[in-house]
């Protein structure tokens, strides 16, 4: 009896030491699972991370940031400013939430964002890119990074690490100069904003042209890249296409580039690029926001498009037939004036054109009637004034329409 009693209870220590020695091994079992899942999830983190960082240094090389640092080595801290991490920009659009998009068409995408620094950024998510506009995105960095105007859009910075490089800029709300005019009805905006506007437009071009330290031309000026703010401020936007021109030449010979109505046809005839080509620029859309019509495909009863159109008119001292109705009553004398001077910037010789810096300082004069009949030598005898009844007007005519013909088959 006693010996069974013994028996029985080794079972039993027997029991519970395997039981121990079980539930010990499922524990350590369950323990090195769980460490091989967390070496695993670190090894293909490190892995993925690795391979994210290479690809980044990839689209880093292939989006030219090594072209951009150098041109904007000068200045190390705008260098460092100017590039922008993918990781910042994620954070400040949630990710590239869908409600973030503020705009966005057949190129590309636009996300509003708030960098860490708190600024409200636009940025601009292309969806391809060939090689040329890989180039045109590294020139308009290069050249806004180097650019400090109020009339000028603000570029915060770039972000190459992304297939597609993205561009950031200050956030402006209020569309665009092109958006305000082609609406149905009357529009917002009254005689005085689009003499302003164009005055700022006009101060930012010669900015361009005459004080950075090196001549810039934009290239392609017109109402859809004049963005305006709360405020109606105008901001120059679209850099792609601008050229430098050195200091020791009046000009650049270049392949042609710009948008079709606004484009100099002296510079179409002979891809010779000069200051002047914005200003014929510049004029087409003085004529634009006077008349509220689009420079193409416009056609007037006679064959002429706006601009020999608007010009024959002021010419004859009918110009009032085409303006808008707002501008008419609200611009009194000083709308022959304005006329004229969009006139001036639209003659077909370039060397007939006055500069930007002339343009602005009669802009300015017509806004300011007391001052501009003081100041003589900008009202009298100006390069801008109409002194000439246009005689040679009709080849001027013939060879413009001749232009916007064979520019509908553009190089």
């Amino acid at each position: 009896m006693v010996y069974s009693f013994i028996h029985i209870e080794d079972k039993r220590n027997d029991n519970v030491y395997f039981s121990g020695i079980s539930i010990i091994i499922g524990v350590a079992s369950g323990a090195g699972l769980i460490l091989l899942v967390l070496i695993a999830y670190y090894v293909s983190y490190k892995f993925k991370h690795q391979r994210a960082q290479i690809l980044k240094r990839k689209y880093f090389e292939q989006n030219r940031g090594q072209l951009l640092q150098q041109l904007v080595s000068q200045r190390a801290d705008i260098a460092e400013k100017m590039i922008i991490t993918l990781e910042e920009l994620e954070k400040a659009t949630n990710n590239f939430d869908k409600a973030r998009e503020i705009g966005g068409g057949g190129h590309g995408t636009v996300y509003k964002g708030i960098l860490s620094d708190l600024h409200v950024v636009a940025i601009k998510k292309p969806k391809m890119m060939v090689q040329r506009e890989t180039d045109e995105f590294i020139n308009e960095v290069a050249i806004l990074s180097q650019i400090n105007h109020r009339n000028v859009v603000k570029l915060y910075g770039c972000c190459l690490e992304t297939k597609v490089p993205m561009l950031v800029y200050e956030f402006i709300s209020n569309g665009t100069l092109y958006d305000h005019l082609h609406v149905e009805g009357p529009i917002s905006l009254s005689w005085d904003d689009r003499l302003r506007i164009a005055t700022e437009t006009a101060k930012s071009l010669a900015y361009l042209h005459s004080t950075t330290s090196t001549p810039i031309i934009h290239r392609d000026i017109k109402p859809a890249n004049i963005l305006l703010d709360d405020t109606l401020t105008a901001k120059v936007a679209d850099f792609g296409a601008s050229k430098y021109i050195p200091l020791d030449k009046s000009g650049l010979t270049t392949m042609v580039q710009g948008t079709l109505g606004y484009l100099d046809p002296m510079y179409f005839y002979t891809w010779h690029l000069t200051e002047k080509s914005d200003v014929y620029s510049f004029g087409v859309m003085l004529i634009e926001m006077m008349t509220r019509k689009k420079p193409f495909p416009y056609m007037a009863s006679e064959g002429n498009g706006l601009v020999a159109h608007f010009s024959t008119l002021f010419a004859e001292g009918n110009v009032m037939q085409i303006l808008d109705p707002q501008v008419l009553s609200e611009g009194g004398n000083r709308v022959e004036e304005i006329a004229g001077i969009a006139v001036a910037c639209v003659k077909l010789r370039g060397e007939e054109r006055p500069t930007m810096r002339q343009v602005e300082l009669r802009l300015e004069a017509a806004q300011s009637p007391e001052e501009f009949e003081q100041n003589g030598d900008v009202a009298i005898n100006s390069p801008l004034e109409c002194t000439e009844p246009m005689t040679s007007s009709s080849r001027q005519y013939s060879m413009e329409q001749e232009y916007i013909l064979s520019a509908r088959y553009p190089r």
